[in-house]
This record gives C-alpha cells, structure tokens and sequence, in this order.
C-alpha cells in the first residue's frame, strides 16, 4: 500500500449528522451502561421515559457522530491491518438527546511509528440549530505493517503520558459482555474485525477483537461516574492511547490519578493485568 502524504492538512466538506434518543439509548447500552454495577441501572442514560428522570447522553457518545464527508484518501488501507491507535474527545456542555451538527474533518498527520504508520485526524462540530460549538474529536488510526518510511508528516505529536509511580485515587471495575461487539457495532462501526472469525484471523487474532471505542466508552464510564458525579456537565475532555485489543467478555479496570483541581491522569488494564488503554488524560469541572 502506497501513502498518500499529500493528504496532510486536507479538510473536508462540512456534514450534517443527526440522531434522536433512540441512538444515544443504544449507544449507552453498546458501553455496557445498564448493567449491574455500583452505580446501579443507569437509567437516566438508558431509558427515556422514566417518571422524573430525564434522558441524558453520555459525553462519549459524539465518537460515533462527528466527521466530515468526501475526505482525501490517505492511500490504499489494507482494513484487515487497520487497529485504533488514539482517541481525544473534547465537549463543550451536555449533549441533547435529539439533535443535529454540522462537522468537518481535517487530515493532522502521518507519522512513521517504524512498525506502521499512525494517521491522525481531527473533527469540529458546531449545532446546526444555534451554531455553538459542540465537540472536538480527534482520532489516531494504527496501520501496521506500513512504518519506515522516515519522515513525519504534520506538526510534532505531544510527548507521551506517564502513569504516577503511587497507587491510584480510584479504581472502578466494568465487566464487558461475550457478545458486546455485536452490540456496539450498532452505533455504526460495522468494521468485520470484530464480528467476522475469518477477518479477525486474517487480521491476526484468534477471534474478533472488541472496538477501540468501546473500551473507551467503557472508560468513560468509569470516569463520569467517579470524578464527574455522574453528571456529563462537569466532563470536559477525554484523550487515550489504545495500547492492546479487548476480548469481549474481558474485565475493564480504570486506574484513575488526581493530578490538581480538574484534572486525572487513567490507564484501563484487563483482568490478566495488561493495559489496553494508558497515557490517560482527563478534564472535568470540580
């Protein structure tokens, strides 16, 4: 596959994107929001018509809604090699159940990782009814296979975080479903990686691997609920490295560090103690 680095810096044409209660409902369900757990059902996430409580969005949910339309290719991607390197989410107030944006996406870089080549984008969304803005979502997709072409394209990337070297303020614990990719993949992500036995074997896993997002959803749960009093108004800004696949079924611990007023470093490590998320970065009003 040849790299388009031409790419860099395109932005593309602006698209609407709307939704109704119905996807933030299945979107909350698809990360694992419903279950039983110490913050209960949930319910002002997953249901809609309770008597006095009223549907709210979790501040994650703009993943699976922002971006633009008629991109520039970045080249040929071989899908099959194609894993989630970054994530970064940034919200500007509460999400409504219904409504609509407009967004666009720009190319920021393509970077030689020596064993493949991290593309990042990033989009801006504004609400199309009052053109305020809505949220900022930047992505970093890991194409393995395809490093050591020597140069990077695009500014510098921000040094990576560190995890403190002292036991975490908080930890909370999710357990992940054996058919949770089947569920997330509704909000939109039909990538056969995580649903198809054969693509996932030629991808090089023993079985379908949980989406990035997913776990970052996951994570974001844990987040809200512990340093955001579970009220999406104080969440700010979410940014991560995805640095193994989740399994469905796997247990999701989340590792969080106060670091000042409003701010928590996090990393997510799975029930045999490997870290799926790390360089965590979160920003919340106190």
């Amino acid at each position: 596959m040849a790299l388009n680095f031409d790419s860099v810096g395109a932005v593309s044409k602006p698209a609407e994107r709307s939704w109704t209660s119905k996807d933030g409902l299945l979107y909350a369900l698809g990360v694992g929001a419903g279950q039983t757990d110490p913050t209960g059902f949930e319910l002002e996430f997953t249901t809609e018509n309770c008597q006095d409580i009223a549907q709210k969005i979790l501040p994650t949910f703009p993943v699976v809604i922002g971006g633009g339309t008629d991109m520039p290719s970045f080249g040929d991607i071989n899908w099959a090699m194609l894993v989630h390197g970054e994530q970064g989410l940034e919200v500007f107030g509460p999400i409504p159940a219904d409504g609509t944006v407009v967004s666009t996406t720009k190319i920021v870089g393509i970077y030689d990782k020596k064993s493949g080549a991290l593309i990042t984008t990033e989009g801006e969304s504004t609400y199309k009814d009052t053109g305020k803005p809505a949220f900022k979502v930047r992505t970093g997709i890991f194409l393995r296979g395809e490093g050591g072409f020597g140069q990077n394209y695009g500014p510098e990337l921000p040094p990576k975080v560190v995890m403190p070297d002292r036991a975490a303020d908080h930890e909370v614990t999710y357990a992940t479903r054996s058919d949770q990719a089947l569920l997330y993949r509704l909000s939109g992500d039909r990538n056969p990686l995580h649903c198809d036995p054969s693509f996932a074997a030629l991808a090089g896993f023993p079985k379908p691997i949980l989406h990035g997002l997913c776990s970052y959803g996951f994570t974001g749960r844990a987040l809200l609920h512990t340093l955001c009093g579970s009220d999406p108004a104080r969440f700010k800004r979410m940014d991560v490295r995805f640095t193994r696949p989740v399994m469905p079924g796997d247990a999701l611990t989340v590792r969080m560090w106060l670091e000042g007023s409003g701010e928590a470093l996090f990393q997510t490590v799975t029930q045999d103690g490997n870290v799926v998320i790390d360089g965590g970065r979160c920003s919340f009003n106190s």
